[in-house]
């Protein structure tokens, strides 16, 4: 076997269109389908990024809570690459989301930090 790349990463959103507009007009990802499924009372939103790995955001109903952030078991975080840190921090900043003060990763010298989707689902960003 010989994986090559992650694909996509799905996320379980309790209000869609509060996540669909965070992921779309603040962080800029790119709708590729929507679908709704009746049977299901349920959105699927296929996001991309520029470099072709996707996000689908799913919408059902009455989905159970993050146990804890960010330690609760399974997906801790997930991390976007950004060549900026520093703008993409403040242009997050300008559309009302709180950032975390930006850290010195102590294991590859490399600055990040943390902000939260509508559901407070840990995302960083890592500076290249």
């Amino acid at each position: 076997m010989h994986l090559q790349k992650i694909h996509h990463l799905a996320i379980i959103c309790s209000d869609y269109r509060e996540s669909k507009a965070f992921y779309t007009d603040v962080l800029g990802l790119t709708i590729i389908k929507e679908t709704y499924r009746q049977q299901r009372d349920s959105y699927k939103l296929d996001l991309a990024l520029p470099d072709g790995s996707q996000i689908e955001l799913f919408s059902f109903p009455n989905p159970p809570t993050r146990p804890s952030r960010p330690e609760a078991q399974g997906l801790r975080h997930l991390a976007f690459s950004v060549e900026d840190i520093d703008a993409c921090a403040a242009e997050l900043k300008s559309k009302g989301i709180e950032v975390e003060p930006i850290r010195l990763d102590e294991l590859t010298g490399k600055r990040f930090t943390f902000f939260a989707d509508p559901d407070d689902l840990p995302l960083e960003l890592y500076e290249n």
